[in-house]
């Protein structure tokens, strides 16, 4: 019974000192402590003051009054300042982003502040990487089924409605033969751009062939439908990278090809995989016309999916100079996460 009851004191005081109580007594410490010394000045000092205050007492009065404001404005500046800083970062701050924190440089209740507000900002990020993780996983997933589907129903049936029309033109009367061929080439047509639907959305070789084959056969594919010449470079020996890792490189890359496609009005695209000072860098720059300025849902996903793998996006986009995507991969975190 003595335990609870000494208990209880030592929650009742935790519950007291709440962070508004600790920052008024921040305030009354100070104001008191320039009051007392602004009072054992004027009690130490051979200015005196009369009941009724003459003309050339006024002077003293006001130096001293403006000394001790001056004074107390001072010291509660540097001690509130961090507060300054810590809603700068409320402002700036993006849960992409990681790693902007502010440093503890505060005292007493202001440093609680402080690393209750990081500690907070630790939680978001690591909740935020948590569910995108899960809806990545999810849409692929969902990728993946769908592409199977295309390929494995609409695909045998566009197969079927095919060879039942080229059985149909070998048995037709001249006259119809050259409508049930223009139908034959409109089935084949939708085959093949069914087939391309499919590999968008599950890349195959990347599964089968690796990393380098799949950016190939993507810049390939980009080229000939979009009729931009594209250069690729990438490196012969890549270090070892996880599956997710590929798989976001290729995505990113993939996203960056699609938003040149549609917005850039480019003539010619560069494609690169390289390593360089402890780095495996992709970039993807067109010769369009850049100027982008509002990040829509397509760079928002290639943003949280290089936050997953602890990746840095950047994108330059200036005005009539075309437009830079750069993906740095520490090749250090990536070896740690392969093991």
């Amino acid at each position: 019974m003595s335990h609870s009851n000494d208990r209880r004191p030592r929650q009742a005081a935790r519950r007291s000192r709440t962070p508004a109580r600790a920052l008024f007594w921040r305030l009354f410490a100070i104001n008191g402590f320039v009051f007392t010394v602004g009072t054992l000045v004027l009690a130490l000092s051979p200015a005196t003051v009369s009941s009724m205050v003459r003309p050339a007492e006024l002077p003293v009065l006001t130096i001293g009054l403006t000394l001790i404001i001056t004074a107390n404005a001072l010291l509660l500046r540097a001690s509130l300042a961090p507060l300054d800083a810590l809603t700068t970062l409320m402002q700036r701050v993006d849960l992409l982003e990681s790693g902007d924190r502010l440093a503890d440089s505060g005292t007493g209740d202001l440093s609680h502040l402080i690393g209750t507000f990081n500690a907070m900002l630790d939680r978001l990020e690591s909740e935020r990487s948590a569910s995108s993780a899960h809806a990545l996983a999810a849409q692929e997933g969902e990728r993946q089924r769908i592409a199977r589907e295309l390929h494995d129903e609409i695909g045998q049936s566009l197969t079927v409605a095919l060879l039942s029309l080229k059985r149909v033109v070998d048995r037709a009367p001249e006259e119809l033969r050259e409508d049930l061929r223009a139908a034959q080439e409109t089935v084949r047509s939708s085959l093949d751009e069914v087939r391309q639907v499919a590999r968008r959305l599950r890349p195959g070789v990347l599964e089968d062939l690796g990393l380098q084959s799949a950016l190939s056969a993507l810049s390939s594919e980009f080229s000939q439908a979009n009729q931009v010449s594209i250069s690729r470079k990438v490196d012969p020996v890549l270090p070892d990278l996880s599956e997710d890792v590929e798989l976001v490189i290729y995505r990113i890359a993939q996203e960056s090809l699609t938003n040149v496609a549609r917005h850039a009005h480019a003539d010619h695209v560069e494609l690169s995989l390289t390593v360089g000072d402890g780095d495996l860098i992709l970039r993807v720059t067109d010769d369009g016309r850049g100027g982008a300025r509002h990040e829509g849902a397509g760079i928002r996903g290639m943003r949280e999916r290089a936050h997953l793998i602890g990746a840095r996006l950047t994108i330059a986009s200036p005005p009539g100079a075309g437009t830079d995507v750069r993906l740095v991969i520490p090749i250090e975190a990536e070896r740690s996460r392969t093991r």
